[in-house]
Parts: structure tokens; sequence; C-alpha cells
């Protein structure tokens, strides 16, 4: 860190030097203020600050520095504002910045993708073991309950442990819970006030009926040919 120190005052003061001013930042040097120019700090620019990566380059890019400082009476101590840096050194850590920012948007991009392509895949598997459980079950509706319980950042079924394990009693209450809202009318009783446990009791019947007829294979056509 640069030992170089600028002071921003909290009342008006003029250079001892140029007795030019008020100034809004000074150079103290033994005890006396002295305006950037006369310091020989006029040339750099001021960084405030609030930008880590960019304050960090900044300092180290750049030949000529200062910590620009200001009194803070509630705490009874002097604290950092920014800094002053060369033009050309602020330039190039705001490039270098920009190809990180840049960079980390490719990789949350590639990320997303990533995440995409294997939530696709587990849909896939979880919608092939639903059928499996279920082989009467529509293929399009497997394929709904699945995509519905692996949501990313949904918190269902599909996302627990169990769930990606491809767990049978997961796998079932995904499977439970699809038929419960789509397949009775257990949303329009909670819908008419009718408490969640007496609403479920209510449907419970149908959702076993539907399961159960799911659980059954679909009998072969009787004039389908039979296999080779």
């Amino acid at each position: 860190m640069s030992d170089l120190t600028v002071i921003e005052p909290r009342r008006p003061r003029h250079c001892a030097e140029c007795h030019q001013g008020p100034y809004p930042r000074l150079f103290m040097e033994s005890d006396t203020p002295r305006c950037l120019d006369c310091a020989d700090l006029g040339h750099l620019v001021y960084l405030p600050r609030g930008d880590t990566a960019l304050t960090r380059r900044a300092s180290e890019y750049s030949t000529l520095s200062a910590v620009v400082v200001r009194f803070n009476r509630n705490r009874g101590r002097y604290e950092r504002q920014g800094i002053l840096v060369e033009e050309e050194a602020l330039a190039r850590a705001e490039e270098a910045c920009l190809a990180d920012e840049e960079s980390r948007a490719r990789r949350r991009t590639r990320d997303a993708q990533r995440r995409t392509t294997q939530d696709a895949a587990f849909t896939t598997v979880l919608a092939a073991e639903i059928s499996r459980l279920y082989p009467s079950c529509p293929p399009e509706r497997a394929q709904e309950i699945a995509s519905h319980a692996s949501l990313r950042g949904s918190g269902r079924v599909g996302r627990s442990a169990a769930g990606r394990a491809l767990n049978e009693h997961a796998t079932t209450a995904a499977v439970r819970a699809s038929v419960r809202h789509v397949d009775t009318p257990y949303d329009e009783l909670l819908m008419a006030g009718t408490p969640r446990n007496a609403a479920r009791s209510v449907v419970s019947l149908a959702i076993e009926a539907v399961l159960a007829a799911w659980r059954t294979p679909t009998a072969p056509h009787p004039n389908s040919a039979p296999p080779a």
C-alpha cells in the first residue's frame, strides 16, 4: 500500500504553497497542506472505494499512487475514501476487470448450459422410471410429472437426494402428488375452504384408483401379432 496520504478536509482549506483554494483534497507534508499540483500529484485521477478488484489492480499498475482519507468524527479516526492513481493505470485496470467479467459471464453461460443438459437427462431417466413403475401411465403424462418434480430450485421430490437416486418411494410420491392435483378435485376443495387433511381424505380413494390403473400393464390388443 502507498505511504502517500491525501486528506479530504472537513472544512475549507487552502494550499500553503500557492495560497489558492479551497481544495477538496490536500496532501499533508509535515502538517502543511499542499494542493495536489504543488505536491506533484495533480496528474493522478481519483478512484472512489467500492470496487475492490479495480482498486487493487489500479494500485498495482500505477507507479505513483496515494490513499485518500477523511476524518470520521463519530469514530474518531481517518477512513479510506478511495485512491489517486495514474490515468493509464486506471484504464488498464478497467480493461482487466472487464475481461474478467466477460470471462465470468461465459463461465456462467457454460454452467447454465451444463445444468440444463444434466436436468434434461435426469428428467428423461425419471420419466422412464415412472413408466416402469406405472406402465399404463400415458408417456406424455410421465414426462410431465418428471419435468415438474425435477425442476431445479423447486424443492420438489425430484430435487431431493432420494429423488435423484430414483428411490421408489420418492418417485411414487411425485406421481401421487400429480394425480392429486390433476385428476381429483383436491385443489377445488382447498379453495372452497376444506382443511388440507380433510381434502386429502376425500380424494384418497380416487388417487388409489388412478395409481392402480396405471400399475396394471396395458393388455395387448386381441388381434395383435405375437412377438417373433
